[in-house]
């Protein structure tokens, strides 16, 4: 099996995936004890009216002919309109979208940076200070709820010490960048106004610290034991016996095949990151997905839930595209199918 079939097949996987999550937010959407309109209009709203909005957003039709409408809709890229905001969910997403995928891809890089030389280390020098430091700061890291680290850290180092910006993407008085893209790193670039680039940098990283932080210790726990059992293989054995030195070993021969479970790991933290935000967002004033969806779920917004669930569910498949697409790269007996 080439690359190319082997590509195509995880596309027609991850089509299937998406269609599941459709049916399932749909029908999750329809089966909660709530009434969207009731919520839109108030609890004083006359029935009348109550009815009139029911049957321009299409509830008042039977469930299948809703389902049909609203994956029709979707094929042609409409997610409806929400009812909070009174605007398409689309351009909701458009907007919110790009702060959370800057943050969350800053915690993944952060994390990625940090914990791949950290699990190295650990596993060279099992049993020595460096592992024992290692394997408790992992323990540390997975252990200590988002909020409370976030909190911490914002209390010490901005409310305390004054050395990091205060909670939201940028300075108060310091303006965006003309929007383009959404993404404010690609703006103030494109814009060439470097004094927004970098304050925003010096605002995002410690929501990416505190978001990345549990990534980074799961990461680092994972490379160390895939180390470890690599370590022990014939081959390198064999590699030891034949005069290579212990870098060439370590990073050629073995850092190769243990980075297959990393990867895996990698790819399942970052859809994490995209929908366990909500804290981080809310803790640090970041105009984000997360918290986006938490004003959906408060204020019974069902169009702009099943449109976040479903645009995370997108980016999710797409995380899990590139894991296996790196996987085929990394062991091309995967690709084979051996």
């Amino acid at each position: 099996m080439n690359l190319g079939t082997y590509i195509a097949r995880r596309l027609g996987l991850m089509i299937f995936v998406l269609s599941g999550v459709l049916v399932i937010t749909f029908l999750v959407s329809h089966v909660v004890p709530a009434d969207p309109v009731a919520a839109a209009l108030g609890s004083q709203a006359p029935a009348d009216l109550i009815d009139k909005v029911r049957h321009e957003w299409g509830l008042d039709l039977p469930l299948h002919e809703q389902f049909i409408n609203y994956m029709w809709n979707v094929l042609h890229g409409d997610l409806g309109k929400s009812i909070r905001t009174d605007k398409p969910v689309a351009e909701d997403l458009l907007r919110y979208f790009p702060a959370t995928i800057e943050l969350s891809t800053a915690a993944i890089i952060l994390a990625i940076v940090m914990s791949i030389p950290l699990g190295i280390v650990s596993a060279v020098r099992r049993n020595r200070l460096s592992d024992h430091l290692t394997r408790v700061f992992s323990i540390f890291g997975i252990s200590m709820p988002v909020f409370w680290l976030g909190l911490l850290l914002l209390a010490a180092l901005y409310y305390k010490l004054g050395l990091m910006p205060s909670p939201g993407q940028l300075d108060m008085l310091l303006p965006p960048p003309p929007r383009v893209t959404g993404f404010i790193t690609v703006d103030s670039l494109l814009a060439g106004d470097w004094k927004v680039l970098f304050n925003y940098l010096s605002h995002l990283i410690l929501p990416a610290f505190v978001l990345g932080f549990a990534s980074l210790a799961s990461i680092t726990r994972i490379t160390r034991s895939s180390m470890l059992e690599v370590l022990r293989q014939d081959y390198i054995r064999t590699a030891r016996a034949k005069g290579l030195r212990r870098r060439v070993v370590i990073t050629r021969h073995a850092l190769r095949n243990a980075l297959i479970p990393t990867t895996t790991v990698i790819g399942l933290r970052f859809g994490s990151l995209l929908e366990g935000a909500v804290l981080t967002e809310t803790i640090f004033a970041w105009p984000g997905l997360g918290r986006y969806a938490v004003g959906a779920i408060l204020y019974l917004d069902f169009p702009a839930i099943m449109g976040s669930v479903l645009a995370i569910a997108v980016i999710y498949s797409l995380a899990n595209l590139v894991v296996d697409i790196v996987y085929g790269f990394l062991d091309p007996r995967i690709r084979v199918g051996e």
